[in-house]
């Protein structure tokens, strides 16, 4: 027996699943993740010290243009910490008799999406790209570098360690781990972020080191030599 089905119908059907999955995720983005999360690029006024010490999570207007699409769905369904000391280190501190720690019960877990909707939230996600054209000027080509001579210049010569952690719980806490960066962060986004982190994000805590172009990529081979050693 023929089916009776009409190719046209079943190709459109096909195509409005994930058309229909994609905009329900961005309804579910503005209803929830906006309440932490900025979606939207903010007005060059409210760019002040005031955003970044109320900041609840980071801004993910430019998601698109930071994460690698794969790692963000597993992260979505499986969360975990990428900043031991929240987005705001100051506001998870408390002091004791051996100085200051951080106060992990004040630090806010993420909620974990059932498999379909982290499929459909990072869909959208993945289209947030307003700096296309920045990343496109980026120069920068992923080399090698030895696990040994990258660490040292990652800790010694460049100082990242006082608020990284290249691996687990070795380094600093007051900005995100980055052991797992080149994992879930594109290559050119990396290059571009430590070139000039004030670029993505005026309120960031991290400093602009003037590197030129060899730093930055000593700097960022030195991360994807830590996912290839498994680190």
């Amino acid at each position: 027996m023929k089916s009776s089905a009409n190719p046209f119908w079943t190709l459109l059907a096909a195509l409005c699943v994930p058309l229909a999955a994609q905009a329900g995720a961005a309804e579910q983005a503005r209803e929830q993740c906006a309440a932490c999360h900025a979606l939207d690029a903010p007005e060059p006024g409210t760019r002040n010290i005031d955003e970044r010490l109320t900041r609840k999570a980071p801004p993910l207007y430019y998601a698109g243009n930071k994460f690698r699409r794969e790692w963000l769905e597993s992260w979505l369904r499986q969360p975990a910490r990428i900043r031991p000391a929240g987005v705001f280190p100051p506001a998870h501190a408390k002091s004791t008799p051996q100085g200051d720690v951080i106060d992990e019960s004040t630090l806010p877990a993420h909620v974990a999406l059932p498999a379909d909707e982290a499929a459909a939230m990072a869909d959208f996600l993945m289209q947030l790209r307003p700096f296309d054209d920045r990343l496109a000027a980026v120069r920068y080509q992923p080399g090698t570098i030895s696990l040994r001579m990258g660490q040292m210049n990652f800790s010694k010569f460049k100082g990242c360690d006082g608020c990284h952690r290249d691996a687990p719980d070795v380094g600093g806490v007051s900005g995100p781990e980055l052991h797992s960066a080149w994992k879930r962060l594109q290559p050119q986004f990396i290059a571009s972020f430590i070139a000039d982190p004030t670029a993505w994000d005026p309120n960031t805590l991290m400093p602009r080191m003037e590197l030129n172009d060899a730093e930055v990529a000593r700097l960022a081979d030195y991360l994807k030599a830590l996912q290839e050693d498994g680190s």
